[in-house]
């Protein structure tokens, strides 16, 4: 999510709630099943897998934008900038429209599926970093411990979810994916993906990355390329995750859970 220069400010003030996760939350592993090519000049911010193509959308001002992605070759099938002067974040797929939100302007953009052509804009109050929907409702991250609920037709709000590691509210909760019930969510800055149960808020696992970030000398940013991505295929039990301009995007199946110490 943004640019480290951009909220260096907030992360030395504000730090995560505790990340290093608590004694009796499960830490799982994973195994690379397959690993696929992934842009490098993708600045990732929102993720999603739908009828065997993969939607992503990018950040940056001047850069930003939605595309629809050939998944075993990385190739670029579809694609359309974020109007200027927006800093592109978080997709949903909601029917026929895909949905995507935009960092600090308090807009999103609504973009026809089967083009990817934008067709109308919608506002919000605050920033705007994630979306993901469980078919029936929107969850949306905006960098706080607060996950709030839309509408998917109206896209107001009707609730919210509380997140909470041991009883500490966790922050910088990124982009999001529903999986299996739970919601799945990227923090900023770290090599963890969260497991949310949406009825407590309350993190239920962690799953550790850190194996699958590319060596520093490789990245052309070290401080912002970092994990962020999930995208998930229901129909076949995929999960796939990548980073901000990742050379790959990884297939991954998850691995016994160990408990901190």
């Amino acid at each position: 999510m943004k640019t480290f220069a951009a909220l260096f400010a907030f992360v030395l003030f504000a730090p995560l709630a505790p990340v290093a996760a608590h004694a009796a939350i499960p830490v799982y592993g994973y195994h690379v099943v397959h690993r696929y090519p992934h842009d490098v000049k993708a600045y990732t911010e929102g993720l999603l897998y739908r009828d065997g193509f993969l939607y992503e959308s990018t950040g940056q001002v001047g850069s930003s934008g939605v595309r629809k992605v050939e998944l075993a070759t990385g190739k670029v099938l579809q694609s359309a900038p974020t109007p200027w002067p927006d800093y592109g974040e978080g997709i949903a797929n909601w029917k026929d429209r895909l949905i995507q939100l935009t960092w600090k302007n308090q807009e999103g953009f609504l973009y026809h599926l089967a083009t990817l052509e934008p067709y109308a804009k919608f506002g919000y109050p605050g920033e705007g970093w994630a979306l993901t929907s469980d078919g029936q409702r929107l969850y949306m991250s905006d960098g706080t411990p607060t996950i709030r609920i839309l509408d998917p037709e109206t896209l107001r709000q009707t609730g919210s979810i509380a997140v909470t590691v041991a009883g500490e509210p966790l922050r910088n909760i990124n982009e999001l994916e529903w999986v299996k019930g739970e919601i799945w969510a990227n923090v900023w800055l770290t090599t963890r993906i969260a497991r949310i149960d949406p009825a407590s808020g309350k993190v239920v696992g962690w799953i550790e990355l850190a194996g699958l970030v590319p060596p520093a000398s490789t990245l052309a940013d070290p401080l912002n390329n970092v994990l962020n991505g999930i995208a998930y295929d229901a129909k076949h039990d995929r999960i796939f995750v990548t980073g901000k301009c990742w050379p790959w995007l990884y297939e991954i199946r998850l691995t016994a859970p160990a408990r901190n110490h």
